[in-house]
């Protein structure tokens, strides 16, 4: 475990996205990127888009996700027409069972099964209602449209109660081990006053870990055997890290495996953490690097992990988790994890060299409500905005400019 410390700090901001391989007091000429958004697909348009990805299949469609309960595929072409028209249909329409009256609630995530091209399946994340609670399920295609599910597939695999309908977590994906992995919230309301995120009996305020491989109606998953809390009275099996208040998105990075999630905070801070196994991240006795409430003088222990990254209200109030970037369009990108905030849409790159972080570079103002970040089968990204487009990153302009080493 990583002994926390809490120390006060700053998040690391600035226009500019610059690299300072410097040797020596050499001056170099660096080049300074310049960025904003465009819309991707200006013939698409949806209410409320809470995802987009891909199904890994080499097919080149992409996939939205609607808190309404549909999902929508299409190609993955600038040209696209309207989704009036055949190129962009409905894959998933499950609007009869999910329930979306609140604003946290809804169909909120999307995976493929790794071997989807084979199988056909995919699972989703979304709430149900009488009793609300959080519902994990598996679908298939159908046998002759690998671009339409069979709506009568459902498989549930898990489902969880909800006391409150906010901090539903949402996010679902494999990891490069081949198994699920769940976020779930602390179950809601203000400051967790049932205490979720510190109790490893309940799955709420956790990140999950399944085996979902061999499910079917008489064994619905199975726990690794290498979960951290397997085997023992006090825990849920099925954890892989907990101490999380709303793990709304995460990612693993596809060339180091490493476990990115952006867990939004209370009303101060909010926080990027990249996940350990067993790792208790500290809701709701820490918010970032602070006591919470902060009228608690002394909070530091030996088993909290700390995030990488907090940053407060006058960035932002609510963090919405990216990708690691490994595309090809933005070299200077490359390896930099994405994030941004819903509320004031700042997006900023954050590099980090396996031990610590390098730099953090606030990349555009998009004054976008960010939602979700997405990425295609190429690893180039795309911002989802609650303003019913879809945007991705460009760049404007590259200028030149003198820089001075330090002495």
């Amino acid at each position: 475990m990583v002994i926390f410390f809490i120390l006060p700090t700053e998040p690391f901001q600035g226009d500019e996205f610059s690299n300072l391989p410097l040797d020596g007091n050499e001056q170099e000429e660096i080049p300074i990127q310049k960025m904003s958004v465009e819309v991707a697909f200006p013939d698409i348009s949806f209410d409320r888009i809470v995802f987009l990805t891909h199904a890994g299949d080499g097919s080149g469609y992409l996939f939205l996700v609607l808190q309404e309960g549909r999902i929508i595929v299409f190609p993955n072409n600038d040209d696209i027409e309207s989704c009036r028209w055949k190129e962009c249909a409905v894959f998933l329409d499950i609007r009869d069972r999910v329930n979306n009256s609140g604003n946290e609630e809804g169909l909120l995530g999307l995976a493929f099964d790794p071997n989807y091209e084979n199988n056909g399946y995919f699972y989703v994340h979304y709430t149900y209602s009488s009793p609300a609670r959080s519902v994990i399920s598996r679908f298939s295609v159908t046998v002759d449209d690998q671009q339409k599910a069979d709506i009568e597939s459902e498989l549930v695999i898990l489902q969880i109660n909800q006391p409150y309908n906010n901090h539903n977590g949402g996010h679902i994906d494999f990891g490069p081990d081949g198994y699920l992995y769940i976020g779930f919230g602390d179950g809601g309301n203000y400051g967790d006053p049932h205490g979720n995120g510190q109790n490893k009996e309940t799955l709420l305020g956790t990140i999950l870990r399944i085996d979902v491989s061999n499910s079917s109606n008489q064994e619905k998953y199975s726990v690794p055997p290498d979960n951290p809390f397997v085997g023992l009275d006090d825990a849920k099996s099925e954890i892989w890290a907990y101490g999380l208040r709303n793990p709304w998105r995460f990612s693993f990075d596809k060339e180091t495996g490493l476990l990115w999630v952006g867990d939004v905070g209370q009303n101060k801070f909010e926080e990027i953490d990249i996940i350990e196994k067993g790792g208790n991240y500290g809701w709701n006795v820490l918010e970032g690097f602070h006591c919470y409430p902060e009228s608690i003088s002394s909070c530091i222990s030996e088993e909290f992990e700390a995030p990488i990254i907090e940053y407060d209200r006058d960035e932002g109030c609510s963090v919405t988790g990216g990708y690691v970037y490994r595309g090809s369009i933005f070299d200077f990108l490359y390896g930099s994890y994405i994030y941004g905030d819903f509320c004031t849409g700042l997006i900023w790159a954050l590099n980090y060299d396996g031990v610590e972080i390098v730099d953090i570079t606030l990349l555009v103002n998009s004054d976008l409500n960010i939602s979700s970040f997405g990425e295609d089968e190429e690893g180039e990204l795309y911002i989802l905005s609650f303003d019913n487009k879809i945007y991705r990153l460009k760049l404007n302009e590259s200028v030149m400019v003198e820089v001075v080493p330090t002495p």
